[in-house]
Parts: C-alpha cells; structure tokens; sequence
C-alpha cells in the first residue's frame, strides 16, 4: 500500500470541569493524504490558517507519521502530505490533534494496520502531551480519559440523545502555552470539589439524557476563570448564549473558541447571533460554526 487519505475530526477538550480528561469529536474536519514517495518530506497544506503551518519533517503530521513508522520497524520511505484544512488553527478544536492523528493512522494503515485504535491513543497521548484532544479524534464521541505511567486508558461515552454545539471562533489566539500559564498551580480542595463534581455529573447527565443538568454540569473553577479574561468578550458571550436557549457554553480547550451546548430543537441562530454580538462589538472577526457530534472519530476515506 502506497497511499491513503485520512479524516479527522475537531475536537473540544476539558468540556467545562473535566480538565485534562474530557473530550468531545466534532462535525467539523481536517482531511489528509499520505502518499510514499522515494525519499524526502514534501506537504502542501490548503485552507485558511494552513499558511501558519510548518513544512517538511517539522510538520506535526509528518513526525507523527514517522514517529510510528520507526517504531514499526518498516523500512526506510518518503512522504508526501497534502492536507485540507477546515479547522481552525490555535483555537481550541484540536488541530494540532488532527495532524498527530493523521500521520499515526497513515503510518498504522501503510504498515498494515498492526494497532487498534486504543493502542494509538497512548502513542498520540506521547505526542500531545494529554489525551483530552487525540482520544476524542481517534475515537469520537466524548471520551473519559486518564493518563497514569505513561499508558492512557479512554472510555468513549455514546451520547443518549442528540446534540447542537454551536462554535464561535474569534481572530483571537490563545496558544496552548499562555492558556497553561494562567492557571495557578494550586487551587483549593473548595474548587477541585465544585469541578471534579460537576465532571462527574456531566457524563451522567449525557449517559441518561438528562441534558437539563448541563446547566450546571458544564461549570467550571479548574481553568475557566483564569483563561477568561484572554478573550475579550467570551464572559458575555457565554452568558447571552444560555438566555438565548443553549444548555451552557464553555471555553472550548484553551479557547479562544467558545462552545455553547444546545439542544436540538433550539434556535442555532439565535444563539449564534448572541454570541457573535460581544465580538461585533469590539470590532474582533470572528465565526459562527453549527456543529454536531461526531460518533465515529478518524476514519480511513480510501486507500492504494
């Protein structure tokens, strides 16, 4: 086999108080093809964002690729990447997860599929640092995830009944590295309690359908507080989300998307609407996207 194409999902990381350790798979998609060539990294990436992306083996889906394929022993081969991106890049959906998880799946599939999903999960996890965004994209739905010597155990979690997720992305980055640096390192027992709480209620509320329960479930004193004030307008926008018929919405991973629970019935527009207003306002572009869940994860399209 010489060639695939690979799809990946976007995915929101922490879901409100499960930091770290809950993650949700979108409709929304980064699509890659893989082709072995003689010898040398060549990627060409299109759509918006991609020109941020670097090339050759420093790309994070070219290393990912052969991170794998080393450790597989195959032997020694080019590669050549090209990518259509969909979603955005530093804002909170996983892209960077999308990369890692094509290049694993693409070297996995040109090996001869050796390893199950699960399996990719831990090595993705290697390469991410956490597995809140690669479980999700590997897997979809929203997965349960702990990371404890190096191994990552994921539990994916079948949502009872469906779901809109309503996505605002505002021209406003927020890089993984500032977003961890604006949580204190301690927080008090008070606070662990009111998240770790409400984490566990969020899972039972999407295991049983009681979706009225993510008013509160979705809360958070983990990170949310402290990554508020890195978007300008996320606090109102959340606020104005909810009184217009969302369950709740979150800062989506370490923003600077923010990501309101619907239910299926409700007005998207109307809710898009509100949370665009905030970001009008202070003059910052931003987009609307309506989403689903996405219950199947990365996926093989075709492959030679």
């Amino acid at each position: 086999m010489q060639k695939v194409t690979i799809q990946v999902p976007a995915t929101s990381a922490n879901c409100g108080p499960g930091f770290d350790c809950l993650g949700l798979a979108c409709t929304l998609y980064n699509t890659f093809t893989f082709e072995r060539i003689p010898q040398g990294v060549e990627t060409d990436f299109e759509g918006k964002g991609s020109d941020s992306l670097p090339n050759g083996r420093r790309n994070l889906a070219a290393a990912s690729f052969y991170s794998l394929w080393e450790e597989l022993r195959q032997p020694p081969t080019g590669i050549r990447i090209k990518s259509h991106v969909e979603v955005p890049v530093s804002r909170g959906l996983g892209s960077s997860s999308t990369a890692v998880v094509s290049g694993l799946m693409a070297a996995n599939v040109l090996a001869g599929s050796p390893l199950s999903k699960m399996e990719l999960v831990t090595r993705a996890t290697r390469i991410e640092g956490h597995p809140d965004n690669v479980a999700p994209a590997l897997l979809g739905g929203m997965t349960v995830s702990i990371l404890e010597n190096g191994r990552v155990d994921s539990l994916k979690v079948d949502l009872a009944k469906p779901l809109q997720l309503i996505a605002l992305v505002p021209e406003i980055r927020v890089s993984t590295a500032k977003a961890r640096a604006a949580i204190p390192k301690e927080i008090s027992h008070k606070d662990a309690v009111y998240s770790s709480s409400r984490a566990a209620l969020l899972v039972a509320a999407l295991l049983t359908g009681h979706y009225e329960c993510l008013h509160e479930a979705l809360l958070d004193k983990l990170h949310t507080p402290y990554r508020m004030p890195l978007i300008p307008g996320a606090e109102e926008a959340l606020k104005a989300a909810v009184d217009a018929g969302a369950y709740q919405a979150i800062i989506s991973g370490s923003g600077s998307t923010l990501l309101a629970y619907a239910p299926s019935d409700a007005d998207r527009d109307a809710i898009g609407r509100v949370l665009l207003a905030p970001f009008a306002k202070r003059k910052t572009e931003a987009r609307v996207y309506f989403l689903d869940v996405d219950h199947e994860g990365a996926r093989v399209l075709s492959a030679q």
